[in-house]
């Protein structure tokens, strides 16, 4: 965050949430009420522009719109109201980021809600409501470096193979096994986020000619291909899939009750395979795709045929996990090589 002099920036009443200050009248109570909704106004318009200019996902207009209405709140605390954005200073930005710190927040989650607060103020920027983008002059803080475990290839085929080996009786859970590994083999298979799996519907599958159709980040459509385990586990998944969706449903994946399957299904499906795998660990939906990766670039594929199968819009992003795989080879010698002195 910006550095500057700890007596510039407003004080923060401390409250455990901010919203409408402790022992305010019912007059102040109905005031406030009416600041929240024009706030709310203004971020509903900044999120009905970010889902038709930018093409947002569902799930990112939901956080965006949380994050602003997290700051709202905070910022009534502070005696300034959102929905007269030219009140709105550099300062009171960095107070809610320190806010956030002292709430114990993730670094991640806060570059995130300052991300959303930086496009609101583009926003507004844009429309003529300011003059100036404030959040854009308060720098991230500072991130640690964590990847998603990246699973080894015989931790990857233990969670992919060993299912079958032991399948089901009952009907109803075999079917919902095959719809487990379908899932699984999509992630690891073709390198799917979560939500391009989930978001997928029956057209987008062609099983025959070996591709999905895919819709990334930013409604950005792609062509991913399928695997020969793909196509087995997903052709397996069709043919079960009628008894367990519901008539109207067009979602690849659907959970138990017949709709679309939801990440946090999808997130208890990936920790299930794990142990029926008997790993001593689980992983998440996302490491699976982070082993694709990771698997690819250990065999030499080129970094920029990476990016293509991954959906990156930046070089920059894919080139993580070529120091992933470069971490790895530095373990691997320090464990192997006689003269490494770290055996």
């Amino acid at each position: 965050m910006s550095g500057g002099r700890k007596g510039d920036a407003p004080k923060v009443r401390e409250t455990e949430q901010p919203g409408i200050a402790r022992g305010a009248s019912g007059a102040d109570n109905i005031s406030n009420a009416g600041k929240a909704d024009k706030a709310g106004l203004l971020i509903g318009a900044f999120l009905a522009w970010l889902a038709v200019q930018k093409g947002a996902s569902e799930a990112t207009q939901k956080a965006y719109g949380t994050d602003l209405a997290q700051l709202a709140a905070f910022l009534r605390e502070q005696g300034v109201d959102l929905a007269r954005p030219r009140e709105v200073s550099r300062r009171h930005i960095q107070a809610f980021l320190a806010w956030l710190f002292r709430r114990g927040e993730a670094k991640s989650s806060m570059a995130r809600k300052l991300a959303a607060v930086r496009s609101f103020f583009r926003f507004l920027l844009r429309g003529g409501r300011i003059s100036e983008n404030v959040a854009a002059q308060v720098r991230n803080p500072r991130q640690e470096k964590h990847h998603p475990r990246a699973l080894n290839v015989d931790e990857t085929f233990a969670l992919l193979d060993a299912p079958k080996a032991a399948p089901p009786s009952e009907a109803h859970a075999a079917r919902l096994l095959c719809r487990d590994l379908a899932l699984a083999e999509l992630l690891y298979g073709s390198g799917l986020r979560i939500s391009e799996a989930l978001g997928l519907d029956l057209d987008d599958v062609q099983v025959h000619s070996r591709v999905l159709r895919v819709m990334g980040k930013g409604s950005r459509e792609r062509l991913a291909p399928l695997s020969d385990t793909s196509c087995a586990a997903l052709s397996a998944w069709l043919d079960e899939r009628s008894y367990v969706a519901l008539p109207e449903e067009q979602a690849l994946f659907v959970g138990a009750r017949g709709a679309r399957l939801n990440r946090r299904e999808a997130a208890r499906i990936i920790a299930g395979l794990c142990r029926r795998a008997g790993l001593d660990f689980t992983v998440s939906p996302h490491s699976l795709r982070h082993s694709f990766a990771t698997h690819l670039l250990a065999a030499g594929a080129d970094l920029r045929s990476v990016q293509e199968l991954l959906g990156h819009r930046r070089l920059t992003t894919t080139q993580r996990y070529t120091q992933v795989s470069l971490e790895h080879l530095i373990r691997a010698y320090d464990q192997a090589h006689p003269r490494s002195g770290k055996k």
